[in-house]
């Protein structure tokens, strides 16, 4: 079923954002239209709860430092929220591929530090205020705080890979690292640039985001010693379901209220990022829509906000991203196709559809 869009251009600007913004809902529920009413995300977290368990204690004794600021920042961040899906992740993933160690605890709580050290550095890149639903933690301890505890979180990443004690799994981190690192500078390349293109803001989410669900899920299958092919099918989940992930992200930062999306809302593009529904948008609407647009991108800042929100929803930019959500989803899901049946198997499918049902 298909998005119904606002009349031709010349009537678009009329959108007001309280459609533009129902208009995006639906397009994400139509995405998402084939999930299991039943299943929420909690309900699959209960899974590794065991595991889960022993990853936070793992975090948080690796987080002791004889320096107080490392310590509180770390803390901060660390025990701000989230769903800690790419820890969780590995778990299943190994799991599901019958693991029977303990060394995908560690794994997953080096994920986790990975993504926490992203974040800490992103948000002082970006000049972030919120996270999470409460204030990013440049806001609460200044960003040089949070640059070198960033770089704690990576080195400590990198002490605890060494006591996994398999030179695979240490190169499979460090390659991740590394792509993230060149991710966030190729992003910072394309900030106020309205020429870039789909292909440009695909290499991006993939190094910033897809690279490390895709290090994650690769891990549980070297770990468990799986073959070549399983090994594959379990890199193709990763990349798919964080490409799906970020496709929703990118869609939600011009839907969901600041409330259930833990950050301010129309944060890319004051930062001057060329997402993929302002990419679509700008290809699709007329030429002066387009213009509005480019303008934003180039100059940052908010003045267009619900011009361009209403711009995005009537050329079917919304559409776009979600039916995009929907491909890598479905692609994740069809990797997984010979891994053996389990529960374990079944929650990492139902994290592929709710990918791209979420509203945060």
């Amino acid at each position: 079923m298909a998005c119904k869009l606002a009349p031709e251009s010349e009537n678009r600007a009329q959108l007001s954002p309280t459609a533009a913004h129902s208009g995006i809902i639906i397009c994400l529920m139509q995405a998402a239209k084939n999930i299991p009413i039943s299943v929420c995300f909690d309900d699959i977290a209960a899974l590794a709860v065991g595991d889960m368990r022993a990853v936070d204690q793992l975090i948080s004794a690796s987080l002791n430092s004889d320096v107080t600021l490392i310590s509180q920042v770390s803390q901060y961040i660390v025990t701000s929220g989230g769903k800690r899906l790419r820890p969780i992740i590995v778990l299943l993933a190994a799991r599901a591929l019958n693991y029977e160690g303990d060394q995908h605890v560690r794994a997953a709580a080096i994920i986790e530090f990975i993504h926490t050290a992203t974040l800490l550095h992103d948000d002082v890149v970006d000049s972030s205020e919120r996270r999470r639903g409460k204030e990013s933690a440049n806001t609460v301890f200044g960003n040089q705080a949070s640059v070198l505890v960033g770089d704690f979180l990576y080195s400590r990443a990198f002490q605890m890979m060494v006591d996994v004690g398999d030179m695979r799994v240490m190169r499979i981190l460090a390659d991740a690292t590394n792509t993230i690192a060149a991710g966030e500078v190729m992003q910072l390349m394309n900030v106020h640039n309205p020429e870039t293109t789909e292909d440009d803001y695909r290499q991006v989410i993939y190094r910033k985001t897809a690279r490390l669900f895709e290090a994650g899920a690769q891990i549980a299958a070297v770990l468990s010693r799986q073959d070549d092919a399983v090994e594959a099918s379990m890199i193709n989940y990763g990349r798919h379901l964080g490409t799906a992930f970020q496709l929703v992200d990118d869609a939600l930062d011009y839907a969901a209220s600041s409330e259930e999306l833990g950050k301010n809302i129309g944060d890319d593009l004051a930062e001057g990022k060329a997402t993929l529904p302002l990419i679509y948008a700008m290809q699709n609407g007329s030429e002066q829509e387009s213009k509005i647009i480019r303008d934003a991108i180039l100059e940052g800042g908010l003045d267009q906000l619900d011009h361009i929100t209403a711009i995005i929803e009537s050329t079917g930019a919304l559409q776009y991203t979600a039916g995009k959500a929907r491909e890598a989803a479905n692609l994740a899901i069809e990797s997984l196709a010979e891994i053996p049946e389990s529960r374990f198997r079944e929650a990492l499918i139902n994290i592929a559809e709710l990918s791209i049902q979420r509203r945060s």
